[in-house]
């Protein structure tokens, strides 16, 4: 591909995703003026065209607000410490790198064939909030997609028996932090095509990487088996993650089916008291 096509093309890509980005944010309330946001960078393709594009939105924005990059060196075997930096200073974008030794940790605490995953993103998770008081940011931003969301519904339902997905904007149980995923529209095809195009310095993360069975990867797998053979399936389910009728589900703590008594009148819209939005249900 000559420059100038490549170019084209990674302008009209940059161009999708700031559009999917900008209608989450609003759509969510992500971000207000005067935030600091908190933009928590792996080293992985999601959170590079996370900062990225939030980089290129607060260019021209009709408001103001600041962002810092923060990377947890969880000390894996391995990670090379000079990547994040030097990337982060070639773009002038302030950051803060996090030493905390999780490796370790989730190593020691988890048994034998069972997967690294629910420890570890707890831990990571601990130690971001805390970096977040201690910054002041006022937003924490996560790289999590459109897939992502959906693979989350589905192993909770499959392996937890909760009828749960993954938020774009949520409160974090103490209260002290809102987090916010400006990706929730963006297909992971759509980001990955955009990491390749500008060359992100990518850092692959062993630890999840050795897993290669774990149960996430098994809902990926069939999500695209489903989108290969019955386009449109995977988008459909994402629309109605965001379109619930509670009264068409079982739950009597969020529905009140004991009290439900013939009216006499009937309506039109029969669902319109049950319905909720994805704000409310995840």
């Amino acid at each position: 591909m000559d420059s100038q096509k490549q170019q084209f093309v990674l302008n009209r890509a940059r161009k999708n995703l700031r559009r999917e980005v900008g209608r989450a944010i609003a759509d969510f309330n992500m971000i207000e003026a005067g935030d600091l946001v908190m933009v928590c960078l792996s080293g992985g393709k999601d959170s590079y065209t996370m900062l990225d594009i939030l980089l290129n939105l607060q260019r021209h924005a009709p408001i103001d607000f600041r962002i810092t990059a923060v990377n947890l060196d969880q000390k894996q075997p391995g990670f090379p410490a000079d990547v994040l930096p030097d990337y982060l200073q070639s773009i002038g974008v302030d950051y803060h790198i996090i030493e905390q030794d999780t490796y370790s940790i989730v190593k020691d605490k988890t048994p034998e064939g069972k997967t690294f995953c629910g420890l570890c993103s707890r831990l990571r998770r601990g130690s971001l909030y805390t970096t977040a008081r201690q910054l002041g940011a006022t937003k924490i931003a996560l790289g999590h997609h459109r897939e992502d969301i959906i693979e989350t519904l589905f192993l909770n339902m499959f392996y937890g028996g909760k009828l749960k997905a993954m938020p774009p904007k949520l409160l974090s149980d103490d209260g002290d932090n809102v987090v916010i995923r400006p990706l929730a529209y963006c297909k992971e095809k759509e980001i990955a095509k955009y990491a390749e195009l500008m060359e992100f310095p990518i850092i692959p993360c062993n630890l999840c990487g050795s897993q290669p069975n774990m149960q996430r990867q098994v809902i990926k797998q069939m999500l695209a088996d489903w989108d290969r053979e019955h386009p449109g399936r995977v988008e459909s389910i994402f629309r109605s993650i965001a379109n619930v009728s509670l009264s068409h589900l079982a739950d009597i703590s969020r529905y009140p089916f004991a009290s439900l008594k013939a009216t006499g009148t009937g309506t039109s819209e029969p669902d319109d008291a049950g319905l909720i939005t994805l704000r409310e249900i995840v």
